[in-house]
């Protein structure tokens, strides 16, 4: 089911709120999927249609994915499920090293998943402008 990202109803956002491990998918390089496990915050007020943050490291290969497709971006999704429950979100991904929008995204995570990361001088933010929503939440 298509959803507005910028105007997502209330329940698709509220769980977008709940405490779940979502999936990141990025492209390698060489074109093939990289899927994997992330915490991710979801903001229908930012950008043109939202955004969609997650908190790393800036040596993943998450990053040098979203690096790789050059100043542009990446086109990326970010998924999460429970149950029959699903929601994902896609946009094009850059990477943020700005300390206050890294201070930004991890009080978002914080807020979303009940806890605070420990401080890490290499985290960077994949900040995703989002396109479109999906889901049956």
């Amino acid at each position: 089911m298509a959803i507005d990202p910028s105007k997502p109803g209330d329940s698709y956002l509220a769980f977008w709120r709940e405490y779940r491990i979502c999936t990141l998918t990025t492209l390698r390089p060489d074109g093939t999927p990289h899927v994997v496990a992330v915490g991710a915050t979801y903001d229908p007020e930012g950008g043109e249609k939202g955004i969609a943050r997650i908190i790393t490291n800036k040596n993943s290969r998450k990053v040098a994915n979203v690096l790789a497709a050059g100043p542009e971006g990446a086109r990326v999704a970010v998924c999460q499920v429970e149950g029959g429950r699903w929601a994902t979100l896609e946009g094009v991904a850059r990477i943020r090293t700005e300390a206050e929008v890294v201070a930004d995204a991890v009080a978002r995570y914080a807020a979303r998943y009940d806890r605070t990361p420990t401080p890490n001088p290499d985290r960077v933010v994949i900040e995703i402008a989002l396109t479109r929503a999906m889901g049956r939440a």
